[in-house]
Formats: structure tokens, sequence, C-alpha cells
């Protein structure tokens, strides 16, 4: 019972962590998206860069700049703590805030391309018919785009569910609380522990197997 439980432990909390990272990055992906996508201004080239800078950055890069960012000896790492009583790093939340760092430009860079791709006339259309913006947006550059997003989606969760060094790092590894898969596989190889360490690998190559071969169905349906 003990072993079941040590093996599904960080397949759960990996799977709660992505989704919630999953959860902000699509909102937060498809706003700047849709934003960076319709508006010309200078610097943007700037703008755009930074966003994608996680794909590119070492993970070991981006758990520095988060701990530097959130750590106690940062304004924001001290409003945190004295907001709930406690640091957010080596907490749960730790996690989802790596995953969502690293994931975030798969996000945004398929809502952008969704967007930028739009038929300006079929917007403009919509405005003359008298729709304000959100509603341009909602029901008419959302649905148009939506395939772009999904897409963006999928690899945004299967990216924040193999995250792992910026995850070790900012988050640590502490079983039931921050161990994820990958921080799990980690170091049941360095402990030895093959068995289970070949189990979480086929846990989440299998997880991964599904949401690429999704995303390419998607492709093959346009």
């Amino acid at each position: 019972m003990m072993a079941t439980e040590y093996f599904w432990s960080p397949v759960l909390l990996s799977l709660q962590v992505a989704s919630l990272s999953l959860v902000i990055v699509v909102i937060v992906g498809v706003m700047i998206g849709r934003t960076m996508a319709h508006r010309s201004f200078r610097g943007k080239a700037v703008v755009d860069t930074f966003f994608l800078l996680p794909l590119v950055l070492p993970p070991s890069v981006i758990g520095f700049l988060l701990i530097v960012i959130f750590g106690k000896n940062s304004l924001v790492g001290q409003w945190i703590e004295w907001l709930f009583q406690q640091p957010i790093i080596f907490t749960w939340w730790a996690a989802v805030i790596a995953a969502t760092v690293v994931s975030f430009p798969l996000m945004y860079q398929s809502a952008k391309t969704g967007f930028e791709s739009l038929d300006r006339d079929i917007e403009n259309a919509s405005r003359v018919d008298g729709a304000n913006e959100w509603k341009v947006f909602f029901y008419v550059a959302l649905p148009l785009s939506s395939k772009a997003i999904l897409s963006g989606a999928i690899l945004s969760f299967a990216r924040a569910l193999g995250e792992f060094g910026a995850t070790l790092m900012f988050a640590g590894n502490i079983p039931g609380k921050t161990q994820t898969i990958p921080t799990a596989i980690y170091f049941a190889m360095d402990t030895g522990q093959m068995h289970l360490a070949w189990l979480w690998v086929g846990a989440i190559m299998l997880i991964s197997f599904v949401m690429l071969i999704s995303v390419n169905l998607m492709r093959k349906g346009e």
C-alpha cells in the first residue's frame, strides 16, 4: 500500500501543478498574445523576445531568477511571507510558478500566431454590425483561433509536466509536497531505485505521448 502511494504521489502532484499552471498560462497567454498580435509599438520585438526567453534559458537560470524575485530578501518575497505567514519557496505554489514560467512561451506563441492568422476583415465586419471589442474577441477571434490555442495549451501542459531544473531549485524535492515526476525520477536513480524510476518514466512518457499525438491529429485536421 505504501509503495503504491509513494508511486502515485508525484504523478498526482505533477498533474495538479501542470493543470493549475495551464489555467494561468492559457488566460495570460491568450490575452497577451491577442494584444501583441494586433498592436504595433516601439520596442515590440524586445517585448516579444522577453516573453519567449524562457524557451532558451537554462532551467537553472530560471530557478535562480525565481529565487531572487520571490526570495526572503526581495520585496515580493517579503510581501508574500507577510500575507501568507510563510515564504513561497519550497512550497507547492513554487512548483506551479516554475511550471508556469517555462510553459508560458509555448502558449503565448501559439495564441499570437493564431490571432495573427485571422482575417481582419471578419473582425471589422463584426464591429460594423455593432459588436464591441469584447464581443469581437469572444465570438469571433477566439473561436477562429481555437485550434492554435488548444494546440498551445496541450504543449504547455506537457512542458509544465516535464519541468525539472527550475522546479528543483525553487520548489525543492519534498515527497508529498513538491516532489513531481521529474524530480522523483532523478532522486530514484540517485538512490538506486531503478524500478520506481522506470515506472515514473513510463508514466510521464505515456502522458506526453498522448499530449503530442493529440496536437498532431489536430494539425492534420486543419
